[in-house]
C-alpha cells in the first residue's frame, strides 16, 4: 500500500520584491531628509539663490558660536557626569541596600521622566531663586540685604536642573542591569573578605557597564540639545547652541546664521548617536 502524504497548503506570501522599502523611505524623506535639506539650503544660499559659504563661515567663526559650542560641551559633559554618579549611587542603594519604601522612591524618581523640563526649573525658581524660599529664609533670619544664594542663574543652576531631570534615564537601565547580577557572586566575594567598595568595583560595575554607557550616552544626547531649561532659567552669559539658534532666528531674524548653527548641532547629535551605537556594540549592550 502506497503512502499518501497530505501536504498542507502553504500560506500565501505577499511578494513585493524590493518595493517594501518604499514606504519607510518616503516617510524618512518627508519627515527628516527634506526638512534637513531645506535647512542646509538656507544655510548655504543667499536670498538670490546663489551659493554663499562666506556667511555661514562668518557665523561659525564668530565668538558667539564658539562660546555657545564651549558652553554646550561643558554643560552637557558636567550634567551627564552628574546623572551617572547620582544614578549609580541611587541604583546601588535601591538594588543592594533595600529599605522600606524603596519601590515607592524608585517610582517617584521615574515620574521625572514624564514631567516637562520647565516644571523642574519653575520649582527650582521657587526654591533657590532670588525671591525663593531658601533666600527668603536666609535673608530674614540673618538680616541680609541681598539674597546669598545666586547659583541658579549661572551654569551650575542649568547643570543642577538637567541632572534632576535626566538622572532617571540612567537609573532605569541600571536597575534593570542590577536585577540580573548574580547575587551568589556577591555573597562569595563577601565571604572571602572583600569590602563593599571592592565588590561594587569588581563584581557589580562590570556587569552594569553597558547600562551605564547606554544611559550616559542618552543623557549626553539630551543635554546637548536641551533648550527649555536653559531658556527658562535665563542664566546670564550661558548661551548654548539651541539657545543661539533661537536667538538668531527669532530675535535677530538671521535665518541663514540660525540654519548654519543648526546644521552643526545636527551633525554633533548624529556623531554622538553613532558613538553610542559603536560603544554599545563593543560592550554588548
Amino acid at each position: 500500500m502506497s503512502d499518501v502524504v497530505a501536504l498542507a497548503p502553504r500560506a500565501a506570501k505577499l511578494n513585493l520584491g524590493g518595493w517594501w522599502i518604499a514606504p519607510p523611505l518616503i516617510v524618512l524623506a518627508l519627515l527628516f531628509l527634506y526638512p534637513l535639506a531645506l535647512i542646509a539650503r538656507a544655510a548655504l544660499m543667499d536670498d538670490s539663490g546663489a551659493l554663499n559659504f562666506a556667511a555661514a563661515f562668518d557665523v561659525l567663526n564668530s565668538r558667539a558660536f564658539l562660546s555657545a559650542l564651549l558652553n554646550t560641551a561643558e554643560i552637557a559633559l558636567a550634567s551627564t557626569l552628574g546623572c551617572v554618579v547620582l544614578g549609580l549611587t541611587l541604583g546601588l542603594i535601591l538594588a543592594f541596600a533595600p529599605f522600606p519604601g524603596a519601590g515607592l522612591v524608585a517610582r517617584i524618581i521615574d515620574t521625572f521622566i514624564a514631567l516637562p523640563t520647565f516644571l523642574v526649573t519653575l520649582a527650582f525658581t521657587f526654591l533657590y531663586g532670588s525671591a525663593g524660599i531658601l533666600n527668603g529664609a536666609l535673608t530674614s533670619s540673618l538680616g541680609l540685604d541681598h539674597p546669598p544664594v545666586d547659583f541658579l542663574y549661572t551654569a551650575w543652576g542649568v547643570i543642577l536642573a538637567e541632572v534632576t531631570v535626566y538622572t532617571p534615564f540612567v537609573l532605569r537601565p541600571l536597575l534593570a542591569a542590577f536585577s540580573l547580577v548574580d547575587r551568589s557572586q556577591i555573597e562569595v566575594a563577601s565571604l572571602l573578605g572583600a569590602r563593599p567598595l571592592r565588590i561594587v568595583r569588581q563584581v557589580i560595575l562590570p556587569a552594569a557597564l553597558p547600562a551605564i554607557v547606554a544611559g550616559g550616552s542618552l543623557c549626553l544626547l539630551l543635554t546637548v540639545n536641551e533648550f527649555g531649561i536653559v531658556l527658562f532659567i535665563g542664566a546670564k552669559g550661558v548661551i548654548t547652541l539651541p539657545l543661539l539658534i533661537y536667538s538668531k532666528a527669532i530675535q535677530e531674524s538671521d535665518y541663514q546664521g540660525a540654519c548654519a548653527i543648526a546644521i552643526v548641532n545636527v551633525a554633533l547629535s548624529l556623531a554622538l548617536s553613532s558613538l553610542y551605537r559603536f560603544a554599545a556594540r563593543r560592550l554588548g549592550a
